[in-house]
């Protein structure tokens, strides 16, 4: 066999293994709306789907990933690289095939001044992608994650409504104690903007994590929670998330894990946070699960 011959078998072959390997993670992004009676206008989130999503006969378990101050739905996967973290540690078997959610929100996931963007996404978000979509119903098929702003959502509703997560994680939570830094996006933003257009600290006040903290710490059930922030961080995350650290630990011992990465309030930090939150997270959650059959009818 000529040598020429011996290289352009070689070459087909290494072609249908990138090919191979390519499909073996056929997951999908895409984007949908629809109409939130809680904000009286189309709701948008992006989507993603596991490979053999279709045809699997499963229920999958749901992760809600909560972007930051005056960011949109599409940042995980444009910014965050949600689509190859996810497929890397499916294909590894860190974490089972699952479905993510990454909806939009302007007003930093609470019912703040300008749209009651809390009650939407409970009332509406939820409600909506969990009848269309195969997810298994219960907190313990539900994680709720998120950056900055979004963290700071994810902490708010994780300790305001335990039942319903199974795990969640923030990183760079924006949950600032008692109020946010002057250099924080929070002091201008429309959520928190009174009529006068100044920012209202009782406003903040009533919505931040301490406001739901004794309730949830009188509860038997807990919410393991992930957390990181970058060591160079203009709002000091590492010591805001420290202080809630330190809140959450003798309620949970154990299930509060802080990580600080070298870097600032940046994608860099929460790239780097994506896969230990997500490993962290469905060390609680439940992996998928057959369909019931009464779901299809």
């Amino acid at each position: 066999m000529s040598l020429l011959r011996l290289v352009l078998l070689w070459a087909l072959a290494l072609f249908s293994v990138l090919l191979t390997s390519n499909q073996a993670l056929a997951s999908q992004v895409t984007h949908h709306r629809f109409h939130s009676e809680a904000l009286g206008r189309d709701y948008p989130y992006t989507l993603y789907l596991p490979d053999g999503y279709y045809n699997s006969g499963l229920d999958y378990p749901v992760v809600y990933l909560l972007h930051g101050s005056f960011g949109t739905g599409r940042d995980w996967t444009s910014k965050g690289a949600l689509k190859r973290v996810a497929d890397r540690l499916i294909r590894r078997g860190d974490i089972p095939p699952s479905i993510f959610v990454m909806p939009e929100s302007r007003s930093w996931w609470v019912d703040g001044y300008n749209e009651p963007a809390s009650s939407a996404f409970l009332q509406d978000l939820m409600p909506h992608v969990e009848e269309l979509w195969r997810i298994a119903p219960g907190r313990e098929w539900r994680g709720i994650g998120g950056l900055s702003a979004g963290g700071y959502g994810s902490v708010n509703l994780m300790l305001e409504h335990p039942q319903l997560f199974g795990a969640a994680a923030a990183l760079s939570p924006a949950s600032y104690h008692p109020l946010p830094p002057v250099n924080s996006t929070a002091r201008e933003h429309p959520a928190f903007l009174d009529e006068d257009n100044r920012f209202d600290e009782e406003r903040w006040t009533s919505l931040n994590y301490t406001a739901y903290l004794d309730s949830y710490l009188q509860q038997e059930r807990v919410v393991p929670l992930y957390l990181s922030a970058g060591s160079s961080d203009v709002f000091d995350a590492v010591g805001h998330s420290r202080r809630l650290q330190a809140a959450l630990l003798p309620h949970q011992p154990g299930q509060v894990p802080m990580e600080v990465f070298s870097g600032g309030h940046t994608w860099r930090v929460w790239r780097a946070s994506l896969a230990p939150a997500l490993k962290f997270m469905f060390q609680h959650l439940k992996a998928p699960v057959p369909t019931d059959a009464s779901r299809l009818e």
